[in-house]
């Protein structure tokens, strides 16, 4: 029996802290590294397929059809795109999340099979912000988590519930899930509710844990607007250059 694919779950409890920004350009990061990804979009919003220009017709297979269908296969589901070495599981966007059931480990058997980590090297989840059992699939099914968060108190508040329900994971299903780090988005240094905030998360969570963050930049939007990660977009951007920085420093840190 094969090992089993490697899963980097994004996350935070608050919605607009950019999960999918992350996903999709550390996809297309990771991709470009010659490894070959595949980003689950648990996230009913199903943004993830509009950063990657796939178009998701009424009553094709999804992700989420598998909290509903006893025959769901989760290769059947998977979608080419654009950006070489990147397929995408996207999300229904009618999806009701009071439909997920209970079980937890559906997300797990599904990337257990050896067929999944014959066809991919690293799993990326997108999680939806809500404590239902979507995102609790993807925490019992991954070997990290990142969070990603903009430095303002309310985002603040979000990260440390969810630390709170990845210790009870970790505890209780999960023990092997790493916390990769928390990643400031948007960051403007010369604000100063940015540097407090990024002071008080040092303090909460240690210097290693608070990696450099994601800088604001306009061409990171206009990426999305155009279906393209912003290493294709706009490569000499900002927002390319902080997201390449990033997953080298992921791939050491994961490499340990």
């Amino acid at each position: 029996m094969r090992e089993r694919v490697r899963v980097l779950v994004i996350s935070n409890r608050k919605g607009g802290a950019g999960k999918t920004t992350v996903s999709v350009n550390l996809a297309s990061e990771f991709a470009a590294t010659g490894q070959r990804v595949l980003l689950i979009d648990l996230d009913s919003q199903g943004h993830c397929a509009v950063g990657l220009g796939v178009k998701v017709n009424v009553g094709e297979l999804t992700v989420h059809d598998m909290f509903t269908e006893s025959n769901w296969s989760i290769l059947d589901c998977v979608r080419q795109t654009s950006v070489e070495n990147v397929s995408l599981l996207p999300a229904n966007t009618t999806f009701q999340h009071d439909r997920c059931g209970h079980d937890q480990q559906l997300l797990l058997r599904a990337l257990s099979q050896d067929a999944v980590s014959e066809k991919f090297d690293l799993v990326i989840v997108d999680t939806p912000p809500s404590l239902d059992n979507l995102l609790l699939n993807a925490l019992c099914a991954g070997t990290w988590v990142l969070v990603p968060y903009v430095p303002h108190p309310l985002s603040f508040e979000g990260v440390r519930q969810l630390v709170r329900v990845l210790f009870k994971i970790i505890s209780e299903q999960n023990p092997t899930l790493k916390i990769l780090g928390f990643l400031p988005m948007m960051v403007a240094g010369n604000v100063r509710q940015h540097r407090d905030i990024n002071s008080q998360m040092t303090r909460q969570f240690g210097t290693l844990r608070v990696l450099g963050g994601i800088r604001s930049d306009i061409k990171l939007a206009e990426a999305f607007g155009s279906a393209k990660p912003v290493r294709d977009y706009a490569p000499k951007s900002r927002g390319a250059e902080d997201f390449e920085t990033l997953a080298n420093l992921l791939i050491t840190l994961m490499e340990k």
